[in-house]
């Protein structure tokens, strides 16, 4: 009996491990068989106990093309069995997608995040006027208020029109502007959940708050 083990390092490697041992073995089974019309006959067997077996797919479109793919990927594209469907091509599945490159690999002040980079750039395309200035302002202010999430300490508004002059390639410059940026305070500013104090000096919760109703 002991010699009857078998274990499952010593057994061969499942392709898709979900359709379990037996599935394998029974598409391994048609493989061997010698004459295409009983090859054919097992195939269309097993496509329908593949079916019972993952019914979730049977809401996915094109679900038997997708069984049948999965039976010649099992099979490692040597079962010779005819298909309602182009058979898949195991080069076209072995193929690796091209590597994508990172939009920006190393910025020059990370702390500001790629999306600030996006916005200077769309900024530089709008025409010049009361939007584009707002626009810039807001982008400024957002520059700031991030430098100082990086760094608690204060930070004038000439470091901000520096950078902000820097990462738009002097196409954004605001060394001469007179409006300032808003305060380090106000862009700080958290909000809390206790915002009034009971009689120990201490803090309650709101409970101004409505009444959820049942």
């Amino acid at each position: 009996m002991t010699d009857n083990l078998e274990y499952n390092t010593e057994r061969e490697h499942l392709i898709i491990p979900e359709y379990g041992r037996h599935m394998q073995k029974m598409i391994n089974y048609a493989k061997s068989r010698e004459t295409k019309e009983e090859r054919d006959k097992l195939a269309k067997a097993i496509i329908s106990v593949m079916g019972n077996l993952q019914p979730h797919l049977r809401d996915v479109p094109d679900f038997q093309h997708k069984l049948w793919d999965q039976l010649f990927i099992m099979s490692n594209f040597e079962l010779d069995a005819d298909s309602p469907y182009p058979k898949p091509s195991k080069e076209f599945l072995e193929e690796h997608p091209e590597p994508l490159n990172y939009p920006q690999n190393f910025p020059k002040y990370r702390f500001y995040g790629n999306n600030i980079k996006t916005m200077i750039d769309v900024a530089n395309t709008w025409e010049a006027g009361e939007l584009k200035e707002a626009l810039i302002f807001t982008i400024a202010n957002h520059m700031k208020k991030c430098f100082l999430n990086w760094n608690k300490d204060t930070v004038e508004d000439d470091v901000i029109f520096q950078h902000l002059y820097e990462l738009s390639n002097g196409r954004i410059n605001l060394k001469n502007a007179d409006e300032d940026l808003s305060d380090a305070t106000s862009l700080m500013r958290t909000k809390t959940k206790f915002n009034t104090t009971n009689k120990k000096g201490g803090f309650k919760k709101n409970t101004n708050r409505p009444r959820k109703r049942y």
